[in-house]
């Protein structure tokens, strides 16, 4: 039987991360998804990315780790090689590849819980869940997912759980401020938004 499971994490970095040891622990690069929030356009394909200062291109960096890496367990380019820009509705631009991208693009067409929720549902995930890990997009963060076999699933969400937000805590911060559910026609965090977001939590920007 195959699960899906998912982790919210406040940078991309952090999810980078994550993805690369899921590929590292033999999950396919195909069953595992990720979703970047991009309003601050660190993704852009017309200007050199280098937040960790070290000369190299951080999107270059990440696709070859991930390259290296699925060439290790699959045979083929990792997950973070097929990286590109997206827009769903409710989150705006977002960086993303995998499966549950493309569910949540087809799924903005027809589904009226909005793509990103209408495609976790569809993957077994509670509504409940679904909307936070969309609103976590919305404010900034990364989701990451994957599909795997239901004996792997503890050894595989210990993985996961390195770096990752607690939802259930941020949830509830989220609904003392007022806010009650994903709304995939709410309008996306700007820049200035997603920044004052992290600071709250403490999060860095990448």
């Amino acid at each position: 039987m195959t699960v899906t499971i998912s982790r919210l994490y406040d940078n991309y970095t952090n999810a980078q991360q994550a993805v690369q040891r899921l590929e590292a622990a033999g999950v396919p690069h195909a069953d595992i998804s990720i979703v970047a929030n991009n309003s601050d356009s660190w993704f852009n394909t017309d200007k050199k990315v280098d937040r960790d200062r070290d000369g190299v291109d951080d999107r270059a960096e990440g696709a070859g780790t991930g390259a290296g890496i699925g060439a290790g367990v699959g045979g083929t380019a990792g997950l973070l090689a097929g990286l590109g820009l997206l827009a769903i509705p409710g989150l705006g631009p977002v960086v993303a590849a995998g499966w549950l991208a493309a569910t949540a693009v087809g799924a903005a067409a027809g589904a009226a819980t909005g793509g990103v929720v209408g495609a976790l549902t569809e993957a077994g995930i509670s509504k409940e869940d679904a909307d936070s890990y969309a609103e976590g997009v919305r404010r900034g963060g990364t989701l990451v997912s994957a599909r795997v076999a239901d004996t792997d699933r503890a050894r595989l969400d210990a993985i996961l759980n390195e770096s990752s937000v607690d939802l259930r805590d941020r949830s509830a911060a989220w609904q003392k401020a007022g806010w009650k559910s994903f709304d995939p026609a709410s309008k996306p965090y700007g820049a200035d938004e997603v920044r004052k977001e992290r600071q709250l939590y403490g999060g860095s920007l990448r």
